[in-house]
Protein backbone atom coordinates (compact mmCIF):
# COMPACT_ATOMS: atom_id res chain seq x y z
CA UNK A 1 0.00 0.00 0.00
CA UNK A 2 2.78 2.13 0.60
CA UNK A 3 4.18 1.78 -2.70
CA UNK A 4 0.94 2.54 -3.85
CA UNK A 5 0.92 6.04 -2.43
CA UNK A 6 3.87 6.95 -3.77
CA UNK A 7 3.60 5.88 -7.05
CA UNK A 8 0.55 8.07 -7.00
CA UNK A 9 2.39 11.18 -5.14
CA UNK A 10 4.82 10.45 -8.10
CA UNK A 11 1.94 10.41 -10.92
CA UNK A 12 0.65 13.26 -9.56
CA UNK A 13 3.85 14.99 -9.57
CA UNK A 14 4.74 14.63 -13.56
CA UNK A 15 1.57 14.77 -14.78
CA UNK A 16 1.23 18.42 -12.46
CA UNK A 17 5.23 19.39 -13.73
CA UNK A 18 3.96 18.39 -17.44
CA UNK A 19 1.25 20.82 -17.32
CA UNK A 20 2.72 23.17 -15.81
CA UNK A 21 6.22 23.04 -18.61
CA UNK A 22 3.57 23.05 -21.30
CA UNK A 23 1.72 25.98 -20.00
CA UNK A 24 4.42 28.12 -20.04
CA UNK A 25 4.91 28.01 -23.80
CA UNK A 26 3.73 31.48 -24.04
CA UNK A 27 6.34 33.65 -26.59
CA UNK A 28 6.93 37.15 -24.52
CA UNK A 29 8.05 40.10 -26.68
CA UNK A 30 10.51 43.17 -24.71
CA UNK A 31 8.51 46.43 -23.85
CA UNK A 32 9.64 49.38 -26.40
CA UNK A 33 12.68 51.61 -25.25
CA UNK A 34 10.76 54.18 -23.19
CA UNK A 35 11.64 58.08 -22.58
CA UNK A 36 11.66 60.06 -19.24
CA UNK A 37 8.81 62.24 -18.98
CA UNK A 38 9.29 65.90 -19.86
CA UNK A 39 7.57 68.49 -17.70
CA UNK A 40 6.93 71.45 -19.80
CA UNK A 41 6.27 74.77 -19.16
CA UNK A 42 3.44 76.84 -19.28
CA UNK A 43 2.69 78.79 -22.27
CA UNK A 44 2.66 82.37 -21.68
CA UNK A 45 4.20 85.07 -23.88
CA UNK A 46 5.54 88.61 -23.90
CA UNK A 47 6.61 91.05 -26.82
CA UNK A 48 10.53 91.21 -27.66
CA UNK A 49 11.20 95.03 -26.64
CA UNK A 50 14.23 95.82 -28.16
CA UNK A 51 15.76 98.57 -30.47
CA UNK A 52 16.13 95.62 -32.69
CA UNK A 53 14.27 96.42 -36.57
CA UNK A 54 11.50 93.77 -35.70
CA UNK A 55 9.31 92.80 -32.76
CA UNK A 56 7.70 89.40 -32.22
CA UNK A 57 5.93 87.29 -29.09
CA UNK A 58 8.22 84.75 -27.32
CA UNK A 59 7.54 82.87 -24.52
CA UNK A 60 8.37 83.81 -21.07
CA UNK A 61 9.79 80.29 -20.11
CA UNK A 62 12.80 81.56 -22.43
CA UNK A 63 15.58 83.65 -22.22
CA UNK A 64 16.99 86.10 -25.55
CA UNK A 65 20.22 86.97 -25.39
CA UNK A 66 22.53 88.26 -28.01
CA UNK A 67 24.65 85.57 -30.09
CA UNK A 68 28.35 85.63 -29.02
CA UNK A 69 29.46 83.68 -31.78
CA UNK A 70 32.17 84.98 -33.85
CA UNK A 71 30.03 85.13 -36.96
CA UNK A 72 27.94 86.75 -34.95
CA UNK A 73 26.72 90.12 -36.46
CA UNK A 74 24.15 93.06 -34.92
CA UNK A 75 20.67 91.95 -34.05
CA UNK A 76 21.89 88.15 -34.01
CA UNK A 77 19.93 86.60 -30.99
CA UNK A 78 18.93 83.57 -29.13
CA UNK A 79 15.71 82.45 -27.91
CA UNK A 80 17.27 80.02 -25.22
CA UNK A 81 15.01 77.56 -23.53
CA UNK A 82 17.22 76.40 -20.56
CA UNK A 83 14.39 73.72 -19.57
CA UNK A 84 14.80 71.71 -22.57
CA UNK A 85 17.87 72.65 -23.46
CA UNK A 86 17.75 74.42 -27.18
CA UNK A 87 18.14 77.04 -28.54
CA UNK A 88 16.32 79.30 -31.94
CA UNK A 89 19.55 80.85 -33.15
CA UNK A 90 18.11 84.29 -34.66
CA UNK A 91 19.99 86.14 -37.50
CA UNK A 92 19.54 89.42 -39.03
CA UNK A 93 20.81 90.75 -42.45
CA UNK A 94 19.93 93.80 -43.94
CA UNK A 95 19.45 93.35 -47.97
CA UNK A 96 21.26 95.36 -50.33
CA UNK A 97 20.04 94.27 -53.87
CA UNK A 98 21.23 90.31 -53.07
CA UNK A 99 17.74 88.81 -52.33
CA UNK A 100 18.40 85.74 -54.09
CA UNK A 101 21.51 84.83 -52.77
CA UNK A 102 20.27 85.14 -49.43
CA UNK A 103 17.14 83.30 -50.29
CA UNK A 104 19.13 80.62 -52.03
CA UNK A 105 21.91 80.26 -48.80
CA UNK A 106 18.56 79.66 -46.85
CA UNK A 107 17.45 76.81 -48.70
CA UNK A 108 20.55 75.23 -49.04
CA UNK A 109 20.69 75.76 -45.37
CA UNK A 110 17.70 74.09 -44.85
CA UNK A 111 17.92 71.35 -47.01
CA UNK A 112 21.82 70.44 -45.71
CA UNK A 113 19.83 68.31 -43.26
CA UNK A 114 18.43 66.05 -46.09
CA UNK A 115 21.35 63.20 -45.39
CA UNK A 116 19.70 62.42 -41.92
CA UNK A 117 16.08 63.56 -43.00
CA UNK A 118 13.12 61.53 -43.49
CA UNK A 119 11.19 64.76 -45.21
CA UNK A 120 11.30 68.38 -45.20
CA UNK A 121 8.00 69.97 -45.58
CA UNK A 122 7.77 73.89 -46.38
CA UNK A 123 4.82 76.18 -45.11
CA UNK A 124 4.89 79.57 -46.75
CA UNK A 125 3.66 82.40 -44.99
CA UNK A 126 2.10 85.93 -46.48
CA UNK A 127 1.13 88.79 -44.76
CA UNK A 128 1.02 91.76 -47.16
CA UNK A 129 -0.26 93.76 -44.55
CA UNK A 130 2.45 93.99 -42.38
CA UNK A 131 4.56 93.21 -45.22
CA UNK A 132 5.94 89.94 -43.92
CA UNK A 133 7.01 87.01 -45.97
CA UNK A 134 8.73 83.55 -45.21
CA UNK A 135 8.78 79.70 -45.25
CA UNK A 136 8.93 77.35 -42.15
CA UNK A 137 11.03 74.54 -43.06
CA UNK A 138 10.04 71.14 -41.07
CA UNK A 139 12.72 68.84 -41.06
CA UNK A 140 11.58 65.28 -40.04
CA UNK A 141 13.66 62.51 -38.53
CA UNK A 142 17.24 62.98 -36.36
CA UNK A 143 18.52 65.89 -38.25
CA UNK A 144 20.45 68.07 -36.15
CA UNK A 145 17.75 70.57 -36.53
CA UNK A 146 14.56 69.79 -36.50
CA UNK A 147 13.15 73.70 -37.99
CA UNK A 148 14.06 76.48 -39.58
CA UNK A 149 12.46 79.60 -41.23
CA UNK A 150 13.44 83.03 -42.24
CA UNK A 151 10.87 86.03 -42.86
CA UNK A 152 11.57 88.99 -45.35
CA UNK A 153 9.77 92.22 -46.35
CA UNK A 154 11.95 91.46 -49.87
CA UNK A 155 13.15 94.74 -50.07
CA UNK A 156 15.36 96.00 -46.53
CA UNK A 157 15.35 93.39 -44.69
CA UNK A 158 16.23 89.74 -43.60
CA UNK A 159 15.55 87.27 -41.05
CA UNK A 160 16.33 83.78 -40.44
CA UNK A 161 15.89 81.51 -37.23
CA UNK A 162 16.82 77.87 -36.30
CA UNK A 163 15.95 75.40 -33.78
CA UNK A 164 18.98 73.07 -32.02
CA UNK A 165 18.76 71.29 -29.19
CA UNK A 166 22.33 70.63 -27.38
CA UNK A 167 21.53 66.52 -27.21
CA UNK A 168 22.14 64.19 -30.07
CA UNK A 169 19.59 64.05 -32.26
CA UNK A 170 16.63 61.35 -31.57
CA UNK A 171 13.13 61.86 -32.97
CA UNK A 172 11.45 59.51 -30.68
CA UNK A 173 12.50 61.46 -27.61
CA UNK A 174 12.78 64.59 -28.90
CA UNK A 175 9.11 64.69 -30.42
CA UNK A 176 7.14 66.42 -27.37
CA UNK A 177 9.90 68.84 -27.02
CA UNK A 178 10.08 69.59 -31.04
CA UNK A 179 5.94 69.94 -30.71
CA UNK A 180 6.22 72.19 -27.66
CA UNK A 181 8.79 74.82 -29.53
CA UNK A 182 7.11 74.59 -33.05
CA UNK A 183 3.66 75.98 -31.13
CA UNK A 184 6.37 79.09 -30.17
CA UNK A 185 8.28 79.25 -33.67
CA UNK A 186 4.37 79.17 -35.13
CA UNK A 187 3.29 82.60 -33.08
CA UNK A 188 6.56 84.43 -33.16
CA UNK A 189 6.01 84.41 -37.59
CA UNK A 190 2.37 84.85 -36.46
CA UNK A 191 3.12 87.78 -34.42
CA UNK A 192 6.35 89.08 -36.32
CA UNK A 193 6.32 92.97 -37.56
CA UNK A 194 9.19 94.98 -39.56
CA UNK A 195 9.64 98.00 -37.63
Amino acid sequence: MYKKSILAYISVFVISSLFIISGCKKKYTPKPRGYFRIDLPEKKYQKLESNYPFIFDYPKCAIIKKDSSTSSKKYWINIEYPEINGKIHISYLAIDNNLNQILEDTRKLAYKHSIKADAINERMYIKPEKKVYGILYEIEGNAASSMQFFLTDSINHYLRGALYFNVKPNKDSLAPVIKFVKEDITLLIESFEWK
